[in-house]
């Protein structure tokens, strides 16, 4: 018979280069198997369970995410749980903070809102100390009409375009709260090119690879090969479009998760 069980909401960050996403696969590193190794390390036999706020693809980093830990012994000192687990997780791995919350949490039904990142720069090729965190397009691009092109993605629309492999039965009316690209001032480093931008994009929920397909219409904007109302008639009800050019997922990044 068990003891009572806890809660707790523990933000991480990360950087996803050299992991498999969040989801635990055969054979293959990721951050949900690094996370429970480490757990199951640390709490040293307490039976526990870990749930994540949602998945993220092959080198995708986080600046901000969550997991849930259900365990049947409570933390008595955050603080020191934090650090035990901070001295233990490998050094591309961080917890931010820990939070109790009650069992009527629910980290996946929870309401939410994401707020993505997509980093690239364009025109010459880069230090190789970049590729981690930004794409780089070496083809010269319009970023004004990029710019234009982004505010487009505001609002709700049918995004099923935007959606790797959909089907019919998905559900792909989704609302956008904000999306711009902007010249980046949220990521620095000596090794980074002058010039440098960000697609920042906020909603609730997003499809497959939505954000990366996103990206790279965009990026065919900016090279010329279509126009703004390629991208406005994509959004349409009735559009029938599939976006073939999905931007290098190094590029994203997940900056931040809200509950409400």
């Amino acid at each position: 018979m068990f003891n009572k069980r806890y809660y707790y909401l523990i933000k991480i960050q990360f950087l996803g280069y050299r992991f498999h996403g969040w989801q635990k696969q055969p054979k293959l590193k990721t951050i949900h198997l690094m996370i429970d190794r480490t757990l199951n390390f640390i709490l040293d036999g307490t039976q526990f369970k870990t749930l994540g706020s949602g998945r993220t693809d092959a080198m995708v980093s986080a600046n901000e995410t969550a997991f849930e830990l259900f365990i049947y012994e409570k933390i008595e000192d955050e603080a020191a749980f934090l650090a035990l687990f901070n001295h233990n997780l490998p050094q591309d791995l961080r917890a931010l903070a820990i939070e109790e919350v009650d069992a009527k949490f629910n980290i996946i039904q929870h309401s939410k809102i994401k707020e993505y990142v997509y980093l690239f720069t364009y025109g010459q090729k880069c230090h190789p100390f970049c590729a981690p965190i930004m794409t780089t397009i070496l083809d010269d691009l319009d970023i004004e009409l990029m710019t234009q092109g982004a505010q487009l993605f505001e609002g709700t629309h049918n995004f099923k375009p935007y959606c790797f492999r959909a089907t019919d039965k998905g559900l792909y009316t989704r609302t956008i709260k904000s999306c711009q690209l902007v010249e980046n001032t949220l990521f620095t480093a000596s090794f980074f090119p002058d010039s440098t931008y960000t697609l920042i994009v906020k909603g609730k929920g997003f499809g497959r690879n939505q954000i990366r397909l996103m990206m790279g219409t965009l990026i065919k904007l900016g090279r010329g090969e279509v126009d703004l109302t390629y991208i406005e008639n994509s959004l349409k009800p009735e559009s029938t479009d599939v976006m073939d050019f999905i931007a290098p997922a190094s590029g994203l990044i997940l900056n931040s998760v809200e509950f409400e």
